[in-house]
């Protein structure tokens, strides 16, 4: 009987000791709160990048004809843009490709009086200074229509990585103001989400009016096409979402 008093005492006395050590070293319960903030950063970045739009159009009662004269001016604007542009590798490509008949109203009954090939291509380069020298050299050589010019920044432009880096640093000072204003602490970045755009300046469209050029004209002085970059407004956005520890 004594044995079973002693081993409940010494059961109760454990239990007891054990409640308070759980009680003494419970888990700090801690008021976390999440806030949401945004940094939003504008800046004047010169582009790195020209993109000019070419077209060459060829007209001609027969289709095979137009088409055949089409390429051969094609690649003889290939040639000379990549001769004025050789030490810059200027990357070239098709945006676009049309056949198509030209139609004759004047009778009772529409008839096909010819066909007009379009071959549209752009080419980028990376030398900003070399685009008035690529247009010239690829009108003389038979692109008779320049849609127009882009100036853009590359996507792995370092430029836009400090325009992110500029938004980010401003969504962290309003993180911390507001954990300041909450008598908190931020603990850790939840999630980040980036967003923003280069604003690209509209194109500067020379039209066809430089593609009819006369061979029999007189000699007349040679004018080199200027063209001025300008600077870009890169506009760089990121959304924090962050955890603060508020003290009580």
């Amino acid at each position: 009987m004594n044995n079973n008093v002693y081993k409940i005492a010494l059961l109760v006395v454990g239990f007891v000791l054990f409640a308070a050590a759980l009680y003494v070293y419970r888990p700090v319960q801690n008021n976390m709160t999440r806030i949401t903030v945004v940094g939003d950063a504008q800046t004047k970045i010169a582009p790195d990048t020209a993109v000019i739009t070419f077209s060459v159009v060829t007209q001609n009662s027969q289709a095979l004809a137009a088409q055949q004269e089409n390429a051969r001016k094609s690649e003889a604007v290939r040639k000379a843009v990549e001769a004025v542009a050789v030490n810059i590798q200027p990357e070239i490509k098709t945006d676009d490709y049309n056949l198509s008949p030209q139609q004759d109203y004047s009778g009772e009954r529409p008839k096909i009086s010819g066909y007009e090939v379009r071959n549209t291509v752009s080419i980028s380069i990376s030398d900003l200074n070399q685009v008035g020298a690529v247009i010239d050299a690829a009108t003389k050589a038979g692109a008779n229509s320049v849609e127009g010019i882009a100036f853009v920044l590359r996507e792995n432009s370092p430029a836009q990585g400090d325009a992110l880096a500029l938004a980010t640093r401003q969504a962290m000072t309003k993180a911390e103001a507001i954990a300041q204003s909450l008598n908190g602490k931020i603990v850790r970045v939840v999630e980040s989400i980036e967003g923003g755009a280069p604003a690209i300046p509209e194109p500067d469209n020379y039209g066809s009016s430089n593609s009819a050029m006369s061979m029999n004209a007189p000699a007349k002085p040679i004018y080199h096409t200027p063209v001025q970059a300008g600077a870009l407004n890169v506009r760089s956005q990121v959304v924090l979402a962050v955890e603060v520890e508020i003290s009580r």
